[in-house]
């Protein structure tokens, strides 16, 4: 069964199953994570998007909607690193054009291709400031924050995304659903305003390899707080939309939640960041227009990122298309 397929069966079939909170970022997180982006923005920007605020954070979650619709979707939002080897952060390369050339286009769609979609989007996004398209940029500006969040995810960058490999089945969902949901509202998400980002391909393998590196903590702090915890306090019960569903108590998810000592924190606050980041720098590269003439109303309400004309990426410095 497709990796990404299963996933969205478990975010469906969460009630009384052995996965608990199954979910990418969760539905929460990510509105979070776009919303708190908008106020990173410096005044040339944010008049427009507090305007759109609402569609912004709403419209986080589209990219996790079109898994059900769109074939190739499910690859943009991961990449699992390690069936490349040891050394896969210094082998694998970082821009698409060679990493087809080196593995083949269906080698790495089978394993996840997230570092170079969020480059992909920064570039459309691009483009539709420079065309002064506003449905344009605020669909790819809401989907950029989706994959970006992503990439911040440790778990989005192993093939053992939800500890099936080291029986931990439902720790995806616990990491970036269960705990942002419990303990958010305590963290320090001030990032300061966004600024811009001279190589917007390297800040995405920089945000993959910071969150690669957590892997071996996410899955061993989980693993020694089980074999402390007795199966009947390690899960509880809770209603949600007149549905009991099984959770992680809160006592195992606060302990858990300390072990990791601020990682999740960390992790949102980087988001939002590179998220704000990448909004600002996409602006700036496409001519810093005057937003204040595309306030208007919000896109229609669609899943679809957009059906505008086939934008043209190019290689970076060396000006080749890789689109």
């Amino acid at each position: 069964m497709n990796r990404y397929f299963l996933c969205c069966l478990l975010f469906l079939c969460i009630e009384f199953n052995s996965t608990p909170d199954s979910g990418f970022w969760g539905f929460f997180g990510h509105k979070k994570i776009n919303r708190l982006a908008v106020f990173t923005l410096p005044p040339e920007m944010i008049g427009f998007y507090k305007h759109h605020i609402r569609y912004i954070t709403e419209k986080a979650v589209n990219p996790d909607m079109r898994r059900y619709i769109i074939e190739d979707e499910g690859p943009r939002h991961y990449i699992d690193l390690d069936v490349y080897g040891e050394n896969a952060l210094d082998s694998l390369p970082k821009w698409w054009e060679d990493a087809v050339e080196k593995y083949s286009e269906d080698t790495l769609m089978a394993y996840g291709i997230v570092p170079w979609h969020i480059y992909k989007i920064k570039n459309y996004l691009t483009t539709a400031f420079r065309s002064q398209d506003a449905d344009q940029i605020l669909r790819l500006s809401a989907d950029l924050g989706h994959y970006v969040a992503d990439s911040h995810v440790p778990l989005h960058t192993t093939k053992n995304y939800n500890g099936q490999l080291t029986d931990q089945v439902g720790i995806h969902g616990f990491w970036e659903s269960r705990l942002p949901e419990l303990f958010s509202d305590d963290y320090d998400l001030f990032t300061g305003k966004a600024s811009y980002v001279e190589d917007p391909q390297m800040r995405a393998w920089e945000a993959i390899s910071a969150a690669h590196a957590a892997i071996d903590s996410v899955l061993r702090f989980e693993q020694e707080l089980t074999n402390r915890f007795d199966e009947s306090k390690k899960y509880g019960f809770e209603e949600r939309s007149a549905r009991t569903v099984r959770v992680y108590s809160y006592d195992f998810s606060n302990a858990y939640h300390r072990k990791l000592d601020g990682m999740v924190e960390r992790q949102m606050k980087s988001a939002i960041k590179m998220t704000g980041d990448l909004w600002f720098t996409s602006w700036v590269d496409g001519g810093q227009p005057d937003l204040d003439p595309l306030m208007g109303e919000p896109p229609a309400d669609t899943l679809s990122p957009g059906r505008g004309p086939l934008f043209r990426l190019r290689k970076h410095e060396s000006g080749e298309d890789i689109k």
